[in-house]
């Protein structure tokens, strides 16, 4: 069905529209869906998501957060707080088992910092309120699925952030990833850090000092059947990875992995938090305040991350 204002997506598949929670059976799991910044977009593709007859019936859902009184477009502190609020909420809600998985809708990280929120995104907050050391931050969207060694740091600091022991532990989570979702075999592409992943050490010597023992470190290590190979030039490896030849591509910093994954599924991409106890995603894209409200959002990516949470959700199977 077409909700007004936002666009079908052409790949979901179609189920009836989702459950009032009044009509739900108990005994059937809950993903929580965080509203985000209720001036922004999060609350109207949300609402579309949950109208879209494209989720998952064998969930119910719930929305988390205040929209009360909030102008689309905008935001202000009390907007701020309330976002932070919910995220305060949807924890509390995991570790009570309550909801089986979290969707957090979009927030804006500088009016965060604002309001006293000392995390540089939701990746690093979830992470922290479940104590969680070993996570990384995942993005999939189309044919393509990218893990950062690096996120939400200057671009100056990730040659010196760079570590052997950094690139194996966010690789075997990207492998742990891959294989949930039912590589049997994982085949992850490891990028390079310097332009033609430093051209044997003329453009830079990260890739033969740190990458590559990390990469074979990781190949010993493969326990779950993952194939690592690599390092592979920057400017390439995407496009090899969108035809089909890997599964998987480790980047060495952030905009190394999202500008190729937006580019390619920017209106399917989803954010994964990879090491969580429990599934974490949101769409992958931000408050967009200046169109909140007009009819011009797309559900598309919610609707993914939202699948994508209750796909993670479900018991593997044997």
């Amino acid at each position: 069905m077409r909700i007004a204002g936002i666009e079908d997506s052409v790949s979901a598949p179609k189920f009836a529209p989702a459950m009032p929670l009044a009509d739900t059976p108990s005994s059937i799991a809950m993903i929580g869906i965080t509203l985000g910044d209720a001036a922004g977009i999060g609350p109207e593709i949300i609402d579309a998501a949950l109208q879209s007859g494209k989720l998952n019936p064998a969930f119910k859902y719930r929305v988390i957060g205040n929209r009360a009184g909030v102008q689309p477009g905008a935001p202000t502190r009390a907007t701020a707080e309330a976002a932070r609020e919910a995220l305060e909420e949807a924890i509390t809600l995991a570790q009570h088992g309550e909801i089986a998985a979290v969707v957090t809708g979009p927030i804006h990280k500088a009016r965060m910092k604002a309001i006293g929120f000392e995390f540089p995104g939701q990746t690093e907050f979830f992470a922290t309120r479940t104590q969680t050391e070993n996570f990384a931050m995942c993005l999939t969207g189309g044919a393509l699925t990218v893990a950062l060694v690096t996120a939400h740091v200057p671009l100056r600091e990730v040659p010196d952030l760079l570590c052997a022991a950094e690139i194996v532990r966010v690789g075997q989570l990207l492998g742990e990833f891959l294989t949930r979702r039912g590589c049997v075999k994982p085949r992850v592409a490891v990028a390079g850090l310097n332009p033609h992943a430093g051209e044997s050490g003329e453009l830079g010597t990260e890739e033969i000092d740190i990458i590559e023992p990390a990469i074979r470190t990781l190949q010993s290590k493969a326990g779950n059947g993952a194939v690592f190979t690599g390092s592979f030039s920057p400017d390439t490896v995407f496009n090899r990875a969108v035809a089909g030849e890997f599964d998987g591509v480790l980047c060495m910093y952030h905009d190394q992995g999202l500008i190729p994954l937006k580019l390619h599924a920017f209106d399917q991409g989803v954010n994964v938090t990879l090491g969580l106890p429990y599934p974490r995603t949101s769409p992958d894209h931000g408050t967009a305040f200046e169109i909140a409200g007009k009819g011009l959002a797309r559900a598309d990516s919610m609707i993914a991350a939202i699948n994508l949470a209750a796909s993670l959700a479900q018991p593997i199977a044997v």
